[in-house]
């Protein structure tokens, strides 16, 4: 383990761009809702939210290999983990432990917010903690669930999570900017499932995809990117968001290709791995465009 290489791996730091985007958006509409902020505050929430999200992933690398996945996944750039336990099966432990230790951050972090904003910060830090350890073992086995989880991780957790540290309030403002990556992650959940499908079956999982179809679970992938969109829209329409939120609707070309391509490549793997490429830069552009614009809006006036 003297490689940073297998660390980054076991914690699969190429998804965690995420954590990024979500902690700028929930300060974008931190300061244009509050004004000042604490940094100290604003990077506690970054180390919390981002050790959330290495414990989740490193714990489905350490659950992935020991129930078989890893050798059934048709693996691609964006799904399917990073098979780095099949070649050294060794680092299996290692894997479970960086889960652990992440664990212990958040939950250290959570408990110094516990005591400076009070106990209104539990029940998210509670379910926070639930979803990173039953998520692997548990919640991919239940179809709802596991459409859901993504969104809320992001959403729910994550952005309103560090809005609520930030200012000690939660606002119409704050349930606007978290659909924006509820909607998002839930969508690129869905979408990274499809190469799955077979593998996922074998070991016991289920999801949209097992119960409906390929193609019906490709237009509900097109439904949530919508709905992301006219979350924007309505956020700003009801006076919750700025005019500069709309910059997160940049992105929506883009995301209107995107579905298209989905549905057209829903049965095709080779062709639809384009569209989950595209679907990762819509993830983390449509999260951080409208925090952009927030802070513009807020150093504006």
């Amino acid at each position: 383990m003297r490689d940073p290489k297998l660390w980054l791996r076991l914690m699969r730091a190429d998804f965690l761009g995420m954590d990024v985007v979500c902690i700028l958006l929930a300060a974008g509409a931190a300061v244009w809702t509050h004004g000042r902020i604490s940094l100290l505050y604003l990077l506690l929430a970054f180390v919390g939210a981002t050790s959330a999200h290495i414990a989740v992933n490193a714990l489905n690398e350490w659950g992935d290999f020991h129930s078989g996945l890893d050798l059934r996944d048709e693996r691609t750039p964006f799904s399917g983990g990073s098979g780095t336990l099949m070649t050294r099966p060794d680092l299996a432990p290692f894997a479970l432990g960086i889960a652990l230790l992440s664990l212990g951050v958040t939950a250290l972090i959570g408990v110094f917010f516990l005591i400076v904003r009070g106990w209104p910060i539990l029940p998210l830090g509670l379910l926070g903690l639930v979803v990173i350890v039953v998520y692997t073992q548990w919640i991919t086995r239940y179809p709802l669930l596991s459409v859901l989880v993504t969104g809320l991780g992001f959403g729910l957790l994550m952005v309103t999570g560090t809005y609520f540290v930030l200012t000690g309030t939660v606002t119409w403002t704050t349930l606007c900017i978290a659909l924006v990556p509820f909607f998002l992650g839930n969508a690129l959940w869905l979408l990274n499932q499809f190469p799955d499908v077979e593998a996922d079956r074998r070991v016991g999982r289920r999801n949209l995809i097992m119960i409906t179809s390929r193609q019906t679970s490709a237009f509900v992938f097109g439904y949530l990117l919508l709905a992301t969109y006219a979350s924007i829209l309505a956020g700003v329409w009801l006076g919750h968001l700025p005019l500069s939120a709309l910059l997160g609707l940049l992105t929506l070309p883009l995301a209107a290709v995107t579905a298209v391509g989905v549905v057209r490549h829903s049965e095709d793997l080779p062709g639809l791995v384009r569209y989950m490429g595209y679907n990762v830069i819509i993830n983390l552009a449509t999260t951080a465009l409208p925090g952009i614009g927030l802070l513009l809006a807020a150093w504006a006036g």
